[in-house]
């Protein structure tokens, strides 16, 4: 148990998951001057928390394992294969879901001449698709740098 609780590449990665997802919330104020809490538990947005946590867990390995262990490339074809996911199909994912809450708002238009819905809160009406599954690129790039920077912060910070 000692053990895991000292596992360096398990818990760099696990806070960089973290810390992405919480700095996604002053990075949409700064855009938006929107304060949305709920973007700690949402997927999609910048910086990708995908790509923080697997490059910081590749990072993390390389330091304590070596570049040229095993386990290093193990983990750097894992990061590769999440941040192609993050990116591609789940972005495409998102893009139909966008197309699809189109169709349901256009449907829904054709139907105000039912009597009550306009008095029906959103939530009432339709339940939308999650249209944020997945990132652009740049939200992968910079969830990478940010996994990799935190990586060596916390590695030359507080363990060597």
């Amino acid at each position: 148990m000692e053990g895991l609780l000292t596992n360096y590449p398990l818990w760099s990665a696990i806070f960089a998951i973290l810390f992405a997802q919480a700095i996604k919330i002053p990075i949409m104020y700064i855009s938006s001057r929107k304060l949305e809490w709920s973007l700690f538990f949402s997927t999609g947005g910048m910086p990708s928390s995908h790509s923080s946590g697997v490059t910081c867990l590749s990072t993390s390995v390389g330091l304590v394992e070596g570049v040229d262990s095993t386990l290093f490339a193990i983990t750097v074809v894992f990061s590769v294969i999440v941040m192609y996911d993050a990116k591609g199909v789940r972005w495409q994912a998102g893009e139909q879901a966008i197309v699809l809450n189109q169709l349901v708002r256009d449907f829904q238009h054709l139907t105000t001449e039912i009597k009550n819905w306009p008095k029906k809160n959103e939530e009432e009406k339709r339940r939308e698709l999650k249209e944020l599954l997945g990132h652009r690129p740049s939200e992968v790039f910079f969830g990478a740098i940010l996994g990799i920077g935190l990586g060596f912060g916390i590695y030359y910070g507080f363990v060597q």
